[in-house]
């Protein structure tokens, strides 16, 4: 007997419907309805009825919710596969025992169509042993999320990379590492669109990626990027070939103002994937809570901050530098607040010097607002402005070191003038005679001081000459014994082809004395000390430690020692004025601080190679010079001058220092000069307009308050052209060179001079 409610019941037509999907809670209730006829006993016909209802019900539910997650499977499914369609690299998406259920493009070109196929059928002829590496890579990614590994082809290399998406589905890359040339622009290189931007929105440049997508070039961003203005990590909607496609504008901000964006897929937000999908990307991201815990890191950002997956740390422990909180600069965006300003920050657990910019955005989800944190190494920049910095610095130390050197030079040319002053009138019997000694000694070493800060600068006077490193070093072993003392061994090695250089001879035995000094103080126990010197030819521009040597041929002078060494935090700084490693009071730091100006000045280079425990190399570059045959034609004979004899003639000394002019006058006099003074070049062109008024020479300071020397000079030259001029300044030569060769018949007396060298000067300029 026929139950009437089965006959009526819509379960009936429904169950045959979930037949596919719950075979068996549908078969199960199949048969109690069913049975529920054959049963006599009313309550047991009841109860089979109200269960095959309930199983049906229960089949239904489950039905409904496997097909919401194969909708949601087919959605993640159709939104990887459009962002892989055009990629230049095979791409096939496998479910979970390695059926292929869809491939790119550049697949189907290269396999032909495999859908429903196994993947290891694909493989199998391209390298050994498929099976085991797709199970390894397909276990890891189940575990990690994303997985990836180099293997060898008959020919070539293939890179496999697997990323799993959804629960079950995975998404394979094929990439032929051969085919990476790593030549062009630095995003054609990458699978993932990219353009690089100005600040009026003209595209500057797009990778091959973005132009498969969008389907050729395009001048504008708006034509790309369809909902402007841009809003860095959040979802645009891009113009592609198939229509409007939505994606994620990751923005890094780059040089002169240009910005370098990425569209990374905009995926579902029901559908939770997690960021293993980002691992590939080129681009370093964090997502972090409020209080800067790491939730989740691509490879990249793990790469760069040298931390592992799953490290429990917040921000604030992988950089420093930022100068207050990190707690409070995520609070200013999170509350959408200062989200155009990158930070420049210091990776902390790196061991050598790691600099990134961090660009952070708001992102809101399912679990609340966190913060996206986008990082973009940036130690190249920094090196490059640390760089900047130290020459800036070196420059102005070098101008101050010239300002200081001229004030000084005026301060000592009155002391020892007048020094030597009070030494004419005593005799070396005289008790005073030895403090004035003394004065005249220590002033002398106030100068030569002052000279090495000039030195330094580049700001001294050189007299360079052609010279055989191999007679100049001849000449100074002796010297250098000396200062090295007996438990030091010093050894001299020659290239027999040196060649000459054009160098000032004594300050290049400054130089070499330095560096001795250096290397003996570095050995207190005692031990070796070579120097070498031999023919190099650069066919190539070398550069190394900031420095850039233009190919050519160089004599090379190597100063080895088997010292201590120097620490390599402190080997950048050793050319530094005033900077030692020496103990205080054992050393004024101007030593390498010279040598480096000395060897610079003569065009030179120095390098320094050092190692703790192991000693200290000093390596010279000095271009080489061919020894040139003086063939300089002869002097002509000046004119004839009236023969005038020490004592005779008219000065006009020019000095805008009152002890120097008072020194420098006392001195004329004493040797029966007539004297005109003149505080500046003012008073002199006004004492000049007296046509009685016969002056032979001009004594006068370079640099004065008003008009300088050479400018009164040239003017007053008008009406007396045949006048001899004596510059004195306490600055260099060369920075009045040019000025002073526009000037007849002058010569150049640098500060501090003594009484003898400005009345020989003098002297000489009148004959």
């Amino acid at each position: 007997m026929s139950h009437p409610a089965l006959s009526k019941s819509p379960l009936t037509a429904t169950a045959v419907a979930l037949v596919q999907g719950s075979p068996v809670l549908v078969g199960v209730a199949i048969v109690c309805l069913i049975g529920a006829n054959f049963v006599s006993l009313p309550w047991l016909d009841t109860i089979m009825l109200t269960s095959g209802v309930t199983l049906l019900l229960m089949a239904l539910v489950l039905h409904l919710l496997a097909a919401r997650k194969n909708r949601a499977q087919k959605a993640l499914f159709s939104a990887v596969s459009h962002f892989v369609e055009q990629d230049a690299s095979p791409s096939f998406s496998t479910d979970h025992e390695g059926m292929i259920g869809y491939q790119n493009k550049s697949a189907t070109a290269k396999f032909g169509d495999k859908s429903g196929e196994a993947l290891i059928g694909v493989l199998g002829g391209l390298f050994a042993s498929p099976s085991a590496v797709l199970r390894r890579l397909q276990s890891r990614a189940e575990l990690k999320g994303a997985a990836q590994e180099d293997v060898v082809m008959r020919r070539g290399h293939l890179r496999l990379a697997v990323h799993q998406i959804g629960e079950g589905g995975f998404l394979w890359r094929l990439e032929d590492i051969a085919d990476r040339t790593g030549v062009g622009r630095g995003g054609d290189g990458i699978s993932i669109p990219m353009l690089t931007v100005s600040k009026s929105n003209t595209v500057l440049f797009m990778n091959d990626a973005l132009r498969r997508l969008i389907g050729g070039r395009e001048a504008a961003l708006d034509r790309i990027i369809l909902d402007l203005p841009l809003r860095p990590n959040e979802v645009h909607e891009i113009s592609t070939l198939d229509g409007v496609a939505r994606a994620t504008v990751v923005e890094i901000e780059s040089s002169a103002g240009r910005r370098e964006l990425y569209l990374v897929p905009a995926l579902d937000p029901k559908i939770d994937v997690g960021w293993n999908f980002f691992d590939s990307l080129p681009v370093p991201l964090l997502k972090m809570g409020s209080e800067g815990e790491i939730l989740m890191a691509n490879r990249q950002a793990r790469d760069l901050l040298e931390f592992q997956n799953g490290e429990a740390l917040s921000f604030g422990e992988l950089v420093e530098g930022l100068g207050r909180p990190v707690v409070d600069w995520l609070a200013d965006t999170i509350d959408g607040r200062g989200l155009s300003r990158p930070e420049f920050l210091r990776a902390s657990k790196p061991a050598q010097e790691v600099y990134i910019q961090v660009s952070l955005g708001r992102f809101e989800d399912a679990d609340g607002v966190s913060v996206v944190a986008v990082l973009n190494d940036a130690t190249e920049l920094k090196t490059l402005e640390a760089q900047f910095v130290q020459s800036q610095k070196m420059q102005a130390i070098g101008q101050l070191a010239g300002g200081v050197a001229h004030d000084f030079n005026n301060l000592l040319t009155a002391i020892s003038g007048h020094c030597d002053l009070l030494l004419l009138r005593h005799e070396e019997s005289d008790p005073d005679f030895a403090d004035l000694e003394q004065i005249n000694q220590n002033a002398n070493r106030a100068a030569s001081l002052v000279g090495q800060l000039l030195a330094f600068s580049r700001k001294q006077n050189l007299q360079p000459q052609m010279l055989d490193l191999r007679d100049t070093m001849a000449d100074l072993t002796h010297l250098l014994n000396r200062l090295v003392g007996e438990r030091i061994n010093l050894t001299l090695s020659h290239d027999p082809t040196l060649k000459m250089v054009r160098a000032d001879k004594r300050q290049l035995e400054q130089v070499l004395m330095n560096l001795v000094v250096n290397a003996r103080d570095a050995m207190p126990d005692g031990g070796n000390i070579e120097i070498e010197t031999r023919m190099s030819v650069l066919d190539d521009v070398l550069e190394r430690d900031r420095a850039v040597v233009p190919a050519g041929e160089y004599v090379i002078v190597r100063v080895q020692d088997e010292g201590i060494g120097i620490a390599p935090d402190k080997l950048p700084k050793i050319f530094e004025p005033f900077f030692t490693t020496k103990k205080t009071g054992e050393g004024t730091g101007l030593g390498l601080s010279t040598a480096y100006g000395i060897v610079k000045q003569t065009g030179g280079f120095i390098f320094a190679d050092s190692a703790l425990g192991s000693g200290t190399c000093f390596t010279l570059y000095l271009p080489a010079h061919e020894k040139v045959e003086d063939t300089a034609p002869a002097d002509v004979a000046p004119p004839p001058r009236p023969i005038v004899t020490q004592g005779e003639g008219v000065v006009l000394l020019v000095e805008d220092e009152a002890p120097v002019r008072a020194f420098a006058s006392r001195a004329l006099r004493m040797r029966g000069y007539t004297v005109v003074e003149a505080a500046n070049a003012e008073e002199a062109l006004d004492a000049l307009e007296d046509g009685s008024l016969d002056v032979d020479v001009f004594v006068t300071d370079v640099i004065m308050p008003g008009m300088d020397g050479p400018s009164w000079v040239s003017k007053a030259l008008e009406a007396r052209p045949d006048t001899r001029v004596v510059f004195v300044s306490g600055y260099a030569e060369d920075s009045i060179a040019e000025s002073q060769s526009k000037i007849p018949n002058s010569v150049f007396l640098p500060k501090p001079f003594s009484l003898s060298e400005l009345t020989a000067t003098v002297q000489a300029q009148l004959h």
